[in-house]
């Protein structure tokens, strides 16, 4: 055993072991960097460039990297590149890796829910900063272990580059063996060195994996390395409560032993009264802030079929109007939403805010998406709140609200987070700010979703059924929130199937079947009073359900 650890322990050896070290670690950035390249590649929608990028992972995993180092190894110097053995070394191990950690890392960006990417679009933020700030930091967490066996993988295989004589450890060995022939005690001793140097590996590992959680990093526990093995598999301490607030919590959910102080803007209910109640009252100008003309939208499905959702839908918004969009599943609301901040594209016919079009210039009388679309979204300022909530995950409710006036408007810091504060103090969350989407219950992720919209101070608030997702008593706080935007003036259209809300806050009601509209008039017009058997059949479908 004390030759083994004397082989260990020699220079020669650790010489060996600092090369491999050098030519893995080099490798496997240059390797990632690549193969974040060729994942985004893959992920493009334009078919030579996601067939390049494939063609390339094809080649790579299809062929021996034994073969690739001596194909490289050979070919540079046949057109003029001449490089040492390490560096031709690095450039093999670095084309070979790129190829497996294109596939890991694009799984990883596919494991991501599409609503963050389209959270973050209506928010402004573009293609980059989505991947940089919304995409990667969840998808790190599933790619993290791809990227330590990679390491590991890559740092063993490091004694192939032997074969274009890289004197890394395990060729070292091989030179001692043949001068003592002491087979045993000199490859243990190599296996020694391999074994501490891919445990190191997976002790990183551990710490990033415990970093790279949004759980540990809320409560603040920035962990050692020896920390992160004390810790491992035990569950973090939850946080204490921002301030000792009397009262109780009636959606608190996972959180219900931290008080809730009563917010300015929650319902005095939690759901909408059974009785009529009397209508909110705000200003509405003449001016029209939103116009729809002959908006037209075709979605080309699988096998070329293609399926007409909007049919030429033309209405004016005035401004500080609520106007309230309602129909059966499939009559193309929630597109005709998603059309105004150019979420979704239009097949024919325009929309303007303010005048103004959202993602598009007019050339030669035709309209033409802009190259930068998240500036024209992000000038437009209008505030977008989803279904689902669409949060991002790994984001605490304050950080939130504060991403977007940071990154896309240039907010400092300082100054965003006083707003996110003021914003979640308005909606009832000031001491739900430090906890993440998962902690909080459907009605406070809808409340955060509506206070993240309000950050970009928004000229108009688009609403995909809010309260859909939500259970019946947490309906009532989500829908006060949008009570009180009503009496600030705030210029709105909300999809919704809640009647009753309707009747409360709307000044107009469209209701639309089959990509058209079918009647549109006061509350009390159309859901009083509805003329058409299509809006008549709804209304009671609604009522019954």
């Amino acid at each position: 055993m004390s030759g083994v650890l004397e082989y260990a322990l020699s220079s020669f050896l650790l010489q060996g072991a600092w090369v491999a070290v050098q030519i893995t670690a080099l490798a496997m950035v240059a390797g990632l960097l690549l193969g974040l390249m060729l994942a985004l590649m893959r992920l493009s929608p334009l078919k030579p460039i996601s067939g390049l990028a494939w063609g390339y992972i094809w080649l790579i995993r299809g062929t021996p990297l034994l073969l690739q180092l001596v194909f490289i190894f050979d070919a540079l110097p046949r057109i003029g590149i001449r490089l040492d053995s390490t560096t031709t070394a690095v450039i093999g191990f670095a084309l070979n890796e790129a190829a497996f950690a294109a596939e890991f890392i694009r799984g990883g960006i596919l494991a991501v829910s599409k609503s963050q990417s389209v959270a973050a679009a209506s928010l402004g933020m573009g293609s980059f900063l989505t991947l940089r700030r919304i995409v990667l930091p969840q998808a790190m967490r599933a790619i993290l272990p791809q990227i330590s066996n990679g390491t590991i993988a890559m740092l063993k295989g490091t004694s192939l580059a032997s074969i274009i004589f890289v004197n890394e450890l395990t060729f070292r060995a091989q030179q001692i063996v043949a001068t003592n022939f002491a087979f045993f005690t000199v490859f243990a001793a190599a296996a020694i060195l391999y074994l501490t140097m891919t445990t190191v590996i997976t002790l990183v590992q551990m710490v990033l994996e415990r970093r790279l959680d949004p759980e540990l990093r809320v409560i603040g526990e920035r962990p050692s390395l020896l920390g992160s093995l004390w810790r491992m598999g035990r569950p973090p301490v939850a946080p204490a409560p921002a301030a000792p607030v009397a009262g109780p919590d009636e959606d608190a959910g996972p959180d219900a032993a931290q008080p809730e102080p009563k917010p300015a803007m929650r319902p005095a209910e939690p759901v909408l009264p059974a009785e009529p109640v009397s209508r909110v009252h705000h200003a509405v100008s003449d001016e029209p802030f939103v116009v729809f003309r002959d908006v037209r939208k075709t979605y080309v499905l699988h096998g070329g079929y293609k399926h007409e959702v909007l049919k030429g839908v033309s209405l004016d918004v005035k401004r500080g109007e609520v106007v309230t969009l309602m129909g059966p599943s499939g009559s193309g609301k929630s597109s005709l939403l998603r059309l105004v901040n150019h979420l979704e594209g239009l097949s024919g016919g325009e929309i303007t805010v303010d005048g103004a079009l959202v993602g598009y210039r007019r050339a030669n009388g035709v309209l033409a998406p802009v190259r930068d679309l998240a500036s024209a979204r992000a000038k437009a300022r209008i505030g977008m709140v989803f279904q689902h909530f669409n949060l991002f995950e790994h984001f605490t409710a304050l950080e939130n609200v504060m991403e977007a006036p940071m990154r896309v408007h240039g907010v400092s810091a300082a100054a965003a987070r006083e707003q996110a504060m003021d914003l979640l103090d308005q909606v009832g969350l000031l001491t739900r700010v430090h906890h993440l989407p998962q902690r909080l219950s459907g009605g406070q992720q809808q409340r955060v979703a509506i206070a993240r919209a309000l950050a970009i101070n928004p000229s108009l608030m688009l609403f995909d059924e809010p309260t859909s997702a939500l259970d019946p008593e947490l309906v009532g706080e989500v829908l006060s929130v949008i009570r009180k935007l009503t009496e600030g003036g705030m210029t709105m259209l909300v999809v919704t199937h809640e009647v009753r809300f309707a009747r409360e806050v709307a000044d107009r009601v469209i209701f639309m079947d089959e990509g058209v509209v079918v009647e549109e008039g006061t509350p009390q017009q159309v859901l009083e009073q509805p003329r058409e058997k299509r809006t008549q059949r709804f209304l009671r479908m609604v009522e019954q359900g």
